[in-house]
């Protein structure tokens, strides 16, 4: 398989490593090359803010009420999965053919998790210029901060929770948060569904509830009032850090102090993923 890069262009002294990878679907040479480019993007401030909520009906819904619809590629594939899974229990242990059922068992399980790697990249950034994403149109993206090893002790929602790989989308966002050059800050999700988002009163409701509906009249979807605190939050603790213009001209540090906030937020450069 013919990789996006031509080695050709590069010097044997630029090829600093060399990794092997082994794969379902064959072995992959990663190559480590040392050359000076510029990765982050020139892109003009909007002025724009946005919180997301993610959830397991939709992927994500963000402070606008645009909902992303949750693919759940495991469980689209799992019929399939569980075909393949039953013909390798009946292939006889140490035979040729029970190899040949892994390697196609083990095929499927990578498709679905190429699939959920691109939905996760492709959603953290667009591809057009019509589908513009939240780092893109955005100067500060609020998500929540889920302890996704902790949500997955559910029994009853594990798997759905794993499907919808939360902390790999959140990783491509905060990456291309800092080649844009735009902050992506995590809050804290506690009272996010149960608070109001118009009058702050904390309005229980169970997680089969799905629309808030509060005293002083506030009615909207759960996910779009957990979505507008979750922004609120974002925004109050950069609150200070940060002035942006009426007209979304520049977004700057106001002290020196806080500069070196600043600078940890939207250094350019790739985060540890």
């Amino acid at each position: 398989m013919l990789g996006t890069r031509d080695l050709r262009t590069y010097s044997k002294e630029q090829i600093k490593r060399v990794r092997l990878v082994r794969r379902a679907d064959g072995y992959y040479a990663q190559f480590c090359i040392d050359i000076d480019i510029d990765c982050t993007e020139d892109l003009t401030p909007t002025g724009k803010t946005i919180g997301l909520d993610m959830g397991l009906t939709g992927f994500y819904t963000d402070s606008t009420g645009v909902k992303v619809e949750n693919p759940r590629y495991l469980r689209k594939a799992e019929k399939q999965l569980k075909r393949a899974q039953r013909r390798v229990s009946r292939k006889k242990k140490g035979s040729a053919n029970r190899l040949k059922a892994r390697k196609r068992l083990a095929r499927q399980h990578l498709k679905v998790s190429r699939q959920r790697k691109d939905f996760a990249i492709k959603t953290a950034r667009c591809v057009g210029v019509r589908c513009r994403t939240p780092v893109q149109s955005n100067d500060l993206v609020a998500i929540e901060d889920l302890q996704v090893r902790n949500m997955v002790k559910n029994h009853h929602l594990a798997k759905s929770i794993s499907d919808a790989s939360w902390s790999m989308f959140r990783a491509w966002l905060e990456y291309y948060g800092k080649v844009m050059g735009r902050i992506v800050i995590a809050m804290a999700p506690h009272y996010t569904s149960q608070e109001c988002s118009s009058c702050h009163v904390i309005v229980k409701k169970s997680l089969s509830t799905r629309t808030h509906t509060c005293q002083c009249g506030c009615v909207l979807d759960r996910d779009h009032n957990a979505a507008l605190n979750i922004l609120a939050a974002g925004l109050k603790s950069t609150k200070g850090h940060w002035e942006t213009s009426t007209f979304g001209e520049s977004i700057a540090p106001t002290t020196e102090a806080q500069s070196d906030v600043a600078s940890e937020l939207v250094e350019p450069g790739i985060p540890r993923l």
